[in-house]
């Protein structure tokens, strides 16, 4: 096992080339919260991910590993609901008042220009639904908002450029590999399938189904 210790966030000061010999790890919202893990690269090299704690990786973080290999991290699609204002009745202002209510519960939220997305939760849809807005089940990559006051995370890592540095200073080693997929985030990666299928407010004006 190979171990990982450094993160550089976003990949911020490494030359384009190192980030393209990078391997990469597809990782949920649930374990980019962890600071200790083990994961399986795109290299198929096993590595053991040590950070400090209350870091929280973000989809574009690179770790550097103690060989000097990068590793890039990538939020991998998750089910999600995804929260929009009816066309018919609603207004974007919809969404703000459905943000204020998710936040007053401490609920991690996507924000978007035109939808929210938060975890599954049957009691928070019925909510959701109830202030006319529309749920839709997905699968995406999820990247909640950092607190105001936020002390993990990238504002945890002020070495960041000194890792950069360093990564640049042991050539960029990569092991040759090229393994990075395509990578399209923010757009869907399945079809919607909540439990209550698409779902609308009752005065959407869309047909539902019970």
């Amino acid at each position: 096992m190979i171990q990982a210790s450094k993160l550089i966030p976003q990949g911020k000061g490494l030359a384009a080339a190192m980030l393209k010999r990078a391997s990469t790890i597809e990782l949920d919202w649930d374990l980019r919260q962890k600071s200790r893990f083990e994961v399986t690269d795109s290299a198929g090299r096993s590595i053991g991910v040590f950070l400090q704690r209350g870091t929280v990786l973000r989809g574009g973080d690179v770790l550097v590993a103690e060989d000097g290999s990068l590793v890039q991290v990538w939020a991998a699609p998750q089910q999600v609901l995804r929260i929009t204002h009816c066309q018919n009745h609603g207004t974007p202002f919809d969404l703000i008042r459905a943000a204020y209510h998710l936040g007053n519960r401490h609920v991690p939220i996507e924000l978007k220009p035109d939808f929210l997305q938060i975890e599954p939760d049957h009691v928070l849809a019925d909510m959701l639904r109830a202030m006319h807005l529309i749920v839709n089940a997905v699968d995406a990559p999820f990247e909640p908002e950092n607190g105001a006051y936020a002390t993990g995370g990238h504002a945890a890592h002020h070495g960041h450029e000194q890792h950069a540095q360093e990564a640049q200073e042991a050539h960029g080693h990569g092991h040759g590999h090229s393994h990075a997929p395509s990578h399209d985030h923010g757009h869907d990666h399945g079809t919607g399938h909540d439990d209550h299928g698409h779902v609308h407010g009752p005065d959407c004006g869309h047909d539902h189904k019970h």
